[in-house]
C-alpha cells in the first residue's frame, strides 16, 4: 500500500530539544542534525554530562590517580565540547544555552541526571549518543510508572559509530508499528522528523520464532499474527495520511518476518533497515496490545544496541498534546 501527498515546506519537529554531550571528541554530527531539525521557534539546550572521573577512567592506577585533577580535566573537555556545539548551532542561526550535569558533585547516574534535566526544562526530545542510551533507556522505560511526567520526553539515539557523512533529516524512514496508540504516535513523530519528500515505510514484524506450537494451533496463531499485522498497517496508513508530516512524503507498509529459529524481532528490524537502506528507525516504546508486547522496552533497547543509524524512541503523547489528528 502506498500514498503520495503534495509538497509542503519543512518546519520544526519538536518545540524544546535537549542535546547531551560528554567528553567524547566528535559531536559534529549532532550539531548538523540540530541545524536540520530546529526551527526559528525551537528552544535548544545543550547539557554537558560530566561523569565521575573514576567511572570514566576505570583502569587508572589507584596509587597515582588524582581524582580532582581528572575531574577538572573532564570538566574542561565537556565544557569545550558544549561550547563547540553551541558555536556550530549559532553559525546556523540557532541559539542554544548550556548546562552542566556534574555526576561527581551532584551524585546519581547518567540516566537520572539527564531525565531530571529534561523534566525540569520540559524537553520534548532528548538527543544522546549510544554511550548513555542503555542506562537512560532503562530509566525512561520505568518513567510512566515511577514518574508519569517524564513519559513525554522522546529519545533520539545517535549511533555509537558515527557515519561517514553528517547525519541529517532522514529521507528513508523505517517505522515499526504494532497497531497500538504508542506506535501510531511514533509514526507521526517520525514523519515530522523526516525530510520533505521522504519515503516512510511502516513495518509489522511477524515473530515466527516466538515458540509457536506445532500443528493446527501453530497455523491458527500465525494467521492471527498476520491478521493483526494487516490491521496494524492499515491503522498506520490512516494515521500517516492524517498527520502533518505526510505532506510531500511517500508512504509504504509491509509485513516482515523473523526466521523460525534463532532469530528475534530486534535483529529482524535492523536487518530490514539495512536491506532497505533506511536513514533512521522509529519505534514507540510502550505498545501494550496483546501479541504486540514486543514493542516494550526489551526490544527497543536491543534495537538501540544493534542499529548503525539514528533511532527515535517516541513516547506516547498525552491527550491534546499532539497537534496531529487521527489515531
Amino acid at each position: 500500500m502506498s500514498a503520495i501527498t503534495r509538497h509542503c515546506p519543512q518546519t520544526a519537529t519538536f518545540g524544546r530539544i535537549m542535546l547531551c554531550v560528554d567528553s567524547a571528541e566528535n559531536w559534529a554530527n549532532a550539531a548538523t542534525l540540530f541545524a536540520e531539525i530546529a526551527g526559528a521557534d525551537t528552544q535548544v539546550r545543550i547539557v554537558g554530562l560530566l561523569e565521575n572521573a573514576r567511572a570514566a577512567i576505570p583502569h587508572a592506577p589507584l596509587a597515582i590517580f588524582n581524582l580532582s585533577a581528572a575531574h577538572a580535566q573532564l570538566r574542561r573537555t565537556v565544557g569545550t565540547n558544549a561550547t563547540s556545539v553551541q558555536a556550530c548551532l549559532k553559525a546556523s542561526g540557532i541559539t542554544a544555552d548550556t548546562q552542566i550535569a556534574d555526576l561527581f558533585e551532584d551524585g546519581g547516574d547518567a540516566a537520572h541526571a539527564l531525565t531530571r534535566a529534561a523534566h525540569a526544562w520540559h524537553a520534548d526530545l532528548l538527543v544522546l549518543g549510544a554511550r548513555h542510551h542503555l542506562s537512560v533507556l532503562r530509566w525512561t522505560e520505568r518513567a510512566p510508572r515511577d514518574a508519569p511526567s517524564l513519559a513525554h520526553c522522546s529519545l533520539l539515539v545517535l549511533p555509537e559509530q558515527p557515519p561517514r557523512n553528517p547525519i541529517t533529516r532522514p529521507r528513508r524512514l523505517l517505522c515499526a508499528v504494532d497497531g497500538s496508540p504508542a506506535s501510531l504516535d511514533a509514526l507521526r513523530a517520525g514523519a515530522r522528523l523526516a525530510a520533505t519528500g521522504a519515503y516512510v515505510k511502516a513495518v509489522y514484524v511477524l515473530d515466527l520464532a516466538a515458540g509457536l506450537t506445532d500443528g493446527v494451533a501453530r497455523d491458527q496463531l500465525r494467521e492471527a499474527f498476520v491478521e493483526e499485522g494487516r490491521d496494524a498497517l492499515a491503522k498506520a496508513q490512516k494515521a500517516f495520511a492524517q498527520s502533518w508530516g505526510a505532506q510531500g512524503s511517500t508512504f509504504d507498509a509491509a509485513l516482515i518476518r523473523t526466521e523460525e529459529e534463532g532469530d528475534d524481532i530486534a535483529h529482524t528490524l535492523v536487518r530490514e533497515a539495512t536491506r532497505w537502506n533506511a536513514d533512521a528507525i522509529v519505534m514507540g516504546t510502550h505498545g501494550q496490545r496483546g501479541v504486540a508486547r514486543w514493542m516494550l522496552g526489551t526490544v527497543s533497547g536491543r534495537v538501540t544496541e544493534l542499529t548503525n543509524v539514528p533511532l527515535l524512541l517516541s513516547r506516547r503523547q498525552a491527550h491534546g498534546r499532539d497537534a496531529d489528528t487521527g489515531s
